[in-house]
């Protein structure tokens, strides 16, 4: 991510759950096989600080009236905020050798309690009929996120730091960019300011879909990284970032998840389109772009992680 010389990229995880495994054990993978071994993961560990409300069930914020509940549902000083092991941890990652994610922002939407389709319309009309709210409870929700950062980073050196933004689908994101810079972005800027007292060198947008629209404003705001997973191919893709915004822009992720359910001439096409050029200009970590679902066989994962060594290691 800096644009050196490493011996090799990391190789990072994708994400598999139970019922991909189960599902490949009947197609030649061995039961009890260890990805991790087999295919040479890099561990990747998170700090997972709870930014969530003390009270969860009772988050919504529909009125300015219920803005100082939120307020004390998202104290920082609660002692549920950092776990009881926290002097254990810290020692514990200072000798690490593996890479430490430190998470610090759920997004507008999760912030705003939207955990299913059926809370997204009540928020998207507050959004239309008064912004101004949303930007009162994102800012405390920014407060307790910016708190928390510099209380983790005054005892641990991290990788990089990460904000999640589910904001949109492949039409683009559901707020205009000028809402978004506003509401999301002006109320990161306390988060922004711990980062960079701290000096935290690599921030993550970690975002869904299509989000192109939003990406001059990202980049203005402080972030220097995009992972952008589960996307919309032709907007999102990372050979056309890197050629809009050079090294302004690192970039992990990029490989379309989609070609892992064609065969192998499509999977090496798809890697070999893009990921050497990017791997040669630096700032790039090549991973496939989502979670690997049960319907993806296993011969064509093993092929695609075959191909991405060879890549990496003759870069």
């Amino acid at each position: 991510m800096q644009f050196g010389e490493p011996d090799r990229v990391p190789w990072l995880e994708e994400g598999l759950r139970d019922d991909v495994l189960e599902a490949w054990c009947q197609q030649g993978f061995p039961r009890g096989g260890d990805l991790a071994e087999m295919y040479g993961y890099d561990r990747r560990e998170r700090i997972e600080p709870n930014l969530d409300p003390i009270d969860e069930k009772s988050v919504r914020v529909l009125t300015r009236a219920d803005l100082p509940a939120l307020r004390r549902r998202l104290d920082p000083d609660h002692p549920s905020r950092s776990p009881e092991d926290w002097a254990q941890c810290v020692e514990r990652w200072r000798d690490r050798d593996y890479l430490l994610e430190l998470p610090v922002q759920r997004g507008l939407f999760r912030s705003m309690g939207v955990n299913a389709w059926a809370d997204l319309e009540p928020v998207l009309y507050l959004l239309a009929d008064d912004p101004t709210l949303v930007r009162d409870a994102m800012d405390i929700h920014a407060a307790l996120a910016a708190s928390l950062a510099d209380r983790v980073l005054r005892e641990v050196d991290v990788d990089f730091v990460s904000f999640s933004e589910p904001i949109g689908g492949n039409d683009g994101p559901l707020v205009s960019p000028a809402m978004y810079r506003q509401i999301v972005l002006d109320s990161y800027r306390p988060i922004f300011d711990v980062l960079h007292r701290h000096q935290v060198e690599t921030i993550v947008f970690m975002t869904y879909a299509n989000a192109r629209p939003l990406l001059d404003d990202v980049l203005a705001a402080g972030f220097n990284c995009l992972w952008a997973m589960e996307t919309e191919t032709e907007a999102m893709d990372y050979s056309a970032l890197r050629r809009q915004y050079g090294r302004s822009l690192r970039l992990i992720g990029g490989i379309d998840l989609d070609c892992l359910l064609l065969n192998e001439a499509a999977i090496e096409r798809e890697i070999m389109s893009k990921t050497p050029r990017l791997l040669a200009d630096g700032g790039y970590i090549p991973v496939a772009d989502g979670r690997v679902r049960a319907n993806m066989p296993y011969h064509n994962y093993a092929h695609y992680r075959h191909i991405l060594e060879r890549v990496t290691k003759n870069r």
